[in-house]
């Protein structure tokens, strides 16, 4: 056992873990005695390997649960002990980002799915989500939550064979039809079929006249929440626009009915949708794999209207209508209804106590409140122009024409690849062609398959960004790549490539510019999309959801939708207005919707006709503002049922210190949240630290998850705990206090954030980092120090401004590099 040569880093930890084994370890695990078949004799620090790791991982395992030495060796200090763990700890944490290092640049990467759907689409300028050409592609990995890393995107087999399945079903879907299809119409009314449950109750009650919608699409039992015409099994029979047209009503807004039932907001208008539906996949009725909203109306009061939407269906493919506003659960509150408001039933007719007769009842006699729709129109495909537009955007205004070939693929090739094609670079692809015609395929198919090659190559899956530059820096057509898949998600546009050819892109005051316009492009909203996800791993949502007796709004109000808005909405403010970056920390306002203004208790802020359309309210005094008022924050550091001080300490270490703690001993149970009351889970945790080890941990861990305490496990306030039977401020009263390692207390939320801005550099930091590695897809590495430090210095010296922050990477020498 041995010093490695020279140590420049963690040279006196090496010293003191290679002291600490030989002192307290060899006794038992030299080479020749390996009790337990562990040898540490030929154990060398600093450790360099994954097989290191191990032995010393071992080791720490053992002296954090206090198993070694044994208690007839000699013992160590609890110092010595302490100081061990940390050593070791420090040897663990350094292999583990030396073994992750990419050498400080960026290694070939492949577009992730996001990016993938979104250059697919601007390819042929037409949407996919329709058909979800990705839907069997594996899930992306990520690391630390970014999913733009290029050494975590692996291509497996798996994914390459998607890869072919995909570009067939993208290109026959944009470019496959020849001729321009027939205009049908089709009529339903007096004629629908409801779903399974439904059957008898429609059939007793309305002869199937109507087509009824009574809750939201994310209900538990699937009973009403999704409207299709079963009468129109095959579809519609291309692919196209299509005119629907809806002859609904809002039926008994007026409904006397305890809300408590019904689940559901009855002072604002109806809202009804539109999602694809096929009838081949499966009920009509039930979820789908493939279901995008289409378009909504809001119902207007009173009799009977007609409503027109225009719509994009796939072949195949039939609209159903949704009600997003509807009921949590109407299995549950039919049941309800029949059973509490008894008397308002005919004496003759309250005995059957059956469901089905329990919605005959309702739907006869009450008041169930729902959206009936009496007859539906579709007209279509309708095209304004033949070739459609991504024929003509790929082809040419004429079509396909088969002299044009070779500019078509030359044409296409540069699109997708992101750069001029190199000389004789679509070769290979006209020889395609040829040897596809002489198969027997007509020139147009040959071609169609030579595009499809084009998306199964590196150049189009891969952002190449090899440089000949002797300082790794970006060419041209690559920083145009860059800039635009980290503030657009997408292929860069017409402007960037036409900058990015002439070379002027790489001057820093047009680079600048450009950043500053794509900024203001509505495609930047897939920045705030994929940042947020990366950065507070706000796409976690919905992955443990809440339980739906305690949390019902959280499914009827769509209120995971309305948590990730939140951030957008916020992040979007601060770059519109080069807001301080401190806004993440403290702040003393809010952006929401009615449903998350009602989570928040924030009242009578809302117009009646707008309530889900979000707004800036400005609060005094409140614990919300921030980050860490934020519902989707507090919910995604929750595990849906109960908060942990333990995972919402870590989730802001790592989130938003930046500081992220070494990962827990292997040996040691992790704490499983309490209901039983604040008492309880600090009573474990104290427990927990008496292990002096942890101790380390948790006291800069636990602080910062009881300082939100308060919010319950989606982000509603509460000042006391569920008590044994889960029954909801019943329990013991919350302790939000707490004292943090510099010895500084606070006494909740709001004195908590006072203590978060007192570090405000160290945030900017982190977020610099983050804001790096996401547009780059590596990781930032101590040797770009540098480059952060240059970053959140400018950034300060104008007032800590989000948009500037975002300028100042696209500037760095980091994000101008490989």
């Amino acid at each position: 056992m041995a010093l490695n040569g020279s140590l420049l880093i963690g040279e006196e930890h090496a010293k003191m873990a290679l002291n600490f084994i030989d002192s307290y370890c060899l006794e038992c695990h030299d080479d020749i005695l390996q009790k337990g078949e562990r040898n540490f004799y030929d154990l060398d620090f600093p450790i360099t390997d994954e097989k290191g790791i191990i032995a010393v991982q071992e080791i720490i395992d053992a002296l954090n649960l206090g198993n070694m030495p044994p208690k007839e060796a000699d013992q160590p200090s609890d110092k010595e002990r302490l100081e061990a763990v940390a050593a070791l700890t420090e040897q663990v944490a350094d292999v583990y980002a030396s073994l992750q290092s990419t050498g400080g640049q960026t290694v070939l990467r492949r577009l992730n799915e996001r990016e993938y759907l979104n250059t697919v689409e601007d390819l042929f300028g037409r949407r996919v989500d329709t058909f979800a050409p990705t839907g069997s592609f594996p899930t992306d990995q990520t690391a630390e939550h970014v999913d733009t890393l290029g050494d975590v995107l692996v291509t497996s087999g798996f994914l390459l064979d998607n890869y072919f399945k995909a570009a067939d079903q993208i290109v026959e879907k944009a470019l496959g039809t020849i001729e321009k299809p027939e205009v049908k119409k089709w009529t339903f009314k007096d004629s629908f079929k409801p779903g399974d449950e439904m059957s008898f109750s429609h059939k007793q009650v309305f002869n199937n006249k109507y087509l009824c919608i009574y809750e939201v699409t994310n209900s538990s039992n699937h009973e009403g929440g999704y409207a299709g015409i079963n009468e129109f099994p095959e579809g519609v029979h291309a692919d196209g626009y299509y005119e629907v047209k809806v002859l609904a009503q809002e039926m008994h807004r007026d409904s006397h009915y305890d809300r408590s039932i019904l689940k559901m907001n009855l002072e604002e208008p109806y809202r009804m949708g539109i999602v694809t539906g096929t009838g081949s996949v499966g009920k009509l009725h039930h979820p789908q794999p493939i279901e995008p909203q289409l378009a909504e109306v809001t119902i207007k009061p009173g009799k009977p209207r007609w409503y027109m939407m225009k719509v994009w269906l796939e072949k195949g493919q039939q609209p159903r209508f949704t009600f997003p506003n509807g009921m949590e659960n109407c299995r549950q509150a039919f049941g309800k209804i029949a059973r509490e408001y008894n008397d308002d039933w005919p004496e003759d007719d309250k005995h059957d106590g059956s469901i089905g007769h329990a919605r005959r009842r309702v739907l006869q006699y009450g008041k169930m409140p729902h959206i009936r729709i009496s007859e539906v129109q579709i007209e279509g495909p309708l095209y304004e122009e033949w070739p459609p537009a991504p024929q003509q955007q790929v082809f040419g205004k004429e079509g396909f024409k088969e002299k044009n070939l070779e500019k078509i693929l030359t044409n296409f090739a540069e699109q997708a690849f992101r750069r001029p094609v190199k000389a004789g670079e679509i070769k290979r692809f006209t020889d395609l062609v040829e040897v596809r015609v002489a198969a027997g395929h007509s020139p147009r198919q040959a071609t169609l398959d030579a595009i499809k090659g084009i998306l199964c190559t590196p150049s189009f899956l891969y952002m190449n960004e090899a440089s000949a530059d002797e300082e790794g820096r970006l060419k041209p057509h690559d920083l145009a790549n860059r800039l635009s898949y980290f503030l657009t998600g997408t292929m860069p546009d017409h402007e960037l490539r036409r900058l990015a050819d002439s070379g002027k892109l790489l001057d820093r005051k047009v680079l600048l510019a450009q950043t500053e316009r794509l900024l203001n492009d509505p495609r930047s909203e897939a920045f705030l999309d994929g940042f947020l996800d990366s950065w507070l791993n706000l796409r976690a949502l919905g992955d443990m959801p809440p339980d739906r007796g305690a949390s019902g709004a959280y499914f009827y109000d769509d209120l995971e939708t309305a948590m990730k808005d939140e951030a957008k909405h916020y992040t979007r403010n601060l770059i519109e207005t080069n807001g301080p970056i401190t806004d993440y920390l403290k702040s003393d306002y809010v952006y929401v919707n009615y449903p998350l203004a009602e989570l928040y208790g924030i009242q009578n802020r809302f117009p009646n006709d707008d309530r889900y359309a979000f707004q800036r309210v400005s609060l005094e005094g409140s614990n919300r503002g921030g980050l860490l008022g934020m519902a989707g924050v507090l919910t995604v550091s929750a595990n849906g049922i109960e908060t942990s001080p333990v995972v919402r300490g870590i989730y802001i270490m790592e989130n938003i210190l930046g500081t992220p703690p070494p990962k827990p001993p292997d040996e040691v149970p992790e704490l499983e949240p309490d209901v039983r009351g604040a008492a309880s889970i600090r009573d474990q945790l104290a427990r927990h630290s008496e292990i002096k080890t942890c101790a380390e941990c948790h006291r800069n861990i636990d602080p910062p998850g009881f300082a939100l305490e308060n919010f319950d496990p989606i982000g509603r306030w509460r000042t006391k705990y569920p008590d044994n039977k889960g029954r909801q401020g019943q329990g013991s009263k919350i302790d939000a206090s707490g004292e943090m390692p510099d010895g500084t207390p606070f006494a909740g939320p709001a004195e908590f954030k006072g203590y978060l801005m007192k570090r405000k550099d160290m945030f900017a930091k982190h977020l610099a980092e983050r804001l790096l590695t996401y547009s780059s897809g590596r990781r930032v590495e101590a040797l770009d120090r540098p480059a952060v430090d240059q970053i959140v210095k400018a950034t300060k010296e104008d007032g800590y401004g989000l948009r500037t922050m975002i300028r100042e990477v696209v500037v760095s020498d980091y994000f101008l590099s490989r």
